[in-house]
């Protein structure tokens, strides 16, 4: 029985713990693992290693708190309500503009992987596609066909996008695995991890920077994509935790081979200059073609297309879910929130991601400046998940959690201060751009909301100016902090780090006890309570008034 109304009735819950499995770690291994290797060893060097672990570290803490999130609330877009439910509507609509602006810059970043990916091939056309820095005109417009056909993929039938990815995620994950053992079984030098600079050539501080801006937050962040399809899950209390800690466990180890893979194939020679200085153009491609393996070059080539474009499909479906949510959130006209009667499809929101995915292209052409702008976007959206978890417990623990563990007074202050120490390590002005980008969105949360009443407007701007507070407070931090990272050095390096898990700390318990029981959680607990009342006396669903029709 579907657990939402009016068009949330229109979604196929058809997607089962494997599915969604499907869909996590379809959306992880995506582009990522094609240029996360040489990008998070330009930075760090060997240890990059480590950085892909505490990457994964901090993605399955934040996870956890929303997996408790999703299964509370099994709607289409749940990264984007949850802040609504617990803080109103500037907190909600601030979490939801960092989400949506992370997740829908991934479909242009996949087009773009695939078509950089094949400007190494040996004709001078493809040649033409890369400049070595951004895509050419000629690469741009190859690009675009790549995301008409992620988007044309989702357009039909959720039931033909779940078996498509299936198929793709089994490629996704094979290939990676045989690159690996390819690559270690052709040429591993283990000197490689004690020339160029030796383990840390750049330090502990390049290793946290590795971990924000090389593609490595990017890559983890797929963890989100089966609760943004909450609405199409089976029993959502059951499987979206399942998928979303497994994904990304299984995401881990697949990436640390492939980095150990990279690191110990790289030909000594090319290591003269550094770590920072491999240029690459199809990383780990020019590598097996540099030990012979042209059979194993033909498959990257190959997949360069097929892992890219599976991310990009799943992320085209996602992100018109989101918009689904961000409407129903009120902050986008109607028309989006409409879903497709026959096929479940929101398509409205499909085609306005589709030309936003187009702006994106047309103004960042290279994978890594997608890269560094998606993970800055991803961790700040990622704050509001430990804060309205243990919100809600405070201001609604009637509402029945199918997830709830008992850790999650530790673990969500301890998200918080993560994804802060990550935001950091994104290193300023790259931290300040992003906030920017943050602070675009904020007219249109206006042009719905300072039309209404003060009486009625306070509540939401009071409870959401904790989230305003930590932005500009972190990127004072972040300007004014350690030079590694950035800053002007007026904080001590290792201080830098401490003062700002403090501000985590602070803004933790500030978010906590800022949250409210606003009229979207109170019509949503209603709406719950309708459905629970429906199931408990087998009452037809259709009989059962919804919330916005009460």
């Amino acid at each position: 029985m579907s657990t939402e109304r009016g068009s949330h009735s229109n979604y196929r819950r058809t997607l089962g713990p494997v599915a969604l499995t499907a869909v996590g770690l379809g959306s992880i291994i995506g582009s990522g693992w094609l240029f996360g290797a040489q990008r998070a060893a330009g930075i760090a060097g060997p240890a990059a290693i480590l950085a892909w672990v505490i990457g994964a570290v901090v993605a399955l803490t934040i996870a956890l708190t929303y997996s408790e999130l999703g299964a509370m609330f099994p709607k289409a877009g749940g990264m984007v309500r949850y802040g609504q439910y617990s803080h109103g509507s500037l907190a909600g609509y601030l979490a939801a503009w960092a989400n949506w602006i992370a997740i829908v810059s991934v479909i242009p970043g996949e087009a773009t992987a695939s078509v950089q990916y094949m400007s190494s091939w040996k004709w001078q056309w493809a040649k033409d596609l890369y400049d070595g820095k951004e895509l050419t005109g000629a690469g741009v417009g190859l690009a675009s066909v790549l995301l008409v056909f992620y988007f044309f993929m989702n357009w039909f039938a959720i039931t033909l996008f779940a078996k498509t990815n299936n198929l793709i995620t089994i490629f996704k994950v094979v290939v990676p695995i045989l690159t690996a053992g390819a690559l270690m079984w052709s040429h591993f030098d283990t000197h490689n991890i004690k020339v160029a600079g030796g383990f840390t050539p750049n330090g502990w501080s390049a290793v946290f920077t590795a971990v924000a801006t090389s593609g490595i937050v990017w890559a983890y962040n797929g963890f989100q994509s089966p609760l943004n399809m909450a609405g199409e899950a089976r029993n959502p209390g059951k499987s979206l935790p399942k998928a979303v800690i497994g994904s990304i466990l299984i995401a881990l180890v697949i990436y640390i081979a492939l980095q150990v893979a990279f690191l110990m194939a790289v030909p000594s020679g090319d290591l003269s200059d550094g770590w920072s200085a491999l240029t690459y153009k199809s990383p780990l491609a020019d590598l097996a073609i540099a030990w012979g393996l042209n059979w194993l070059a033909i498959v990257l080539y190959a997949d360069a297309f097929i892992s890219p474009s599976g991310t990009g499909m799943i992320y085209a479906a996602t992100t018109s879910r989101m918009i689904h949510g961000v409407q129903e959130n009120g902050h986008l006209p109607g028309i989006f929130g409409k879903v497709d009667p026959k096929t479940g499809v929101p398509r409205p929101a499909l085609l306005l991601n589709l030309v936003i995915a187009f702006l994106f292209l047309a103004v960042f052409r290279g994978w890594g400046s997608l890269a560094e702008i998606v993970s800055i976007a991803t961790v700040i959206s990622y704050i509001t998940g430990p804060v309205a978890v243990m919100s809600l417990r405070r201001i609604a623990p009637g509402i029945t959690r199918p997830v709830k563990l008992r850790a999650m007074p530790v673990i969500a202050p301890i998200a918080m201060v993560f994804g802060s120490l990550v935001l950091y390590w994104g290193k300023w002005p790259l931290t300040g751009k992003v906030i920017l980008i943050m602070a675009v969105g904020l007219p249109i949360w206006a042009w719905y909301e300072l039309r209404k009443p003060w009486a009625e407007l306070k509540p939401h701007l009071k409870a959401g100016a904790w989230v305003v507070a930590y932005l500009l407070v972190m990127a004072f931090v972040s300007w004014a902090g350690g030079k590694d990272y950035g800053g002007k050095g007026y904080l001590a390096e290792g201080w830098d780090l401490l003062v700002v898990a403090l501000i985590g700390l602070v803004f933790y318990v500030w978010g906590v006890r800022s949250s409210w029981r606003n009229p979207t959680l109170v019509a949503t607990e209603k709406e719950m309570a309708e459905i629970e009342r429906a199931e408990g006396t087998g009452e037809p669903e259709d009989a059962v008034p919804s919330a916005s029709k009460a």
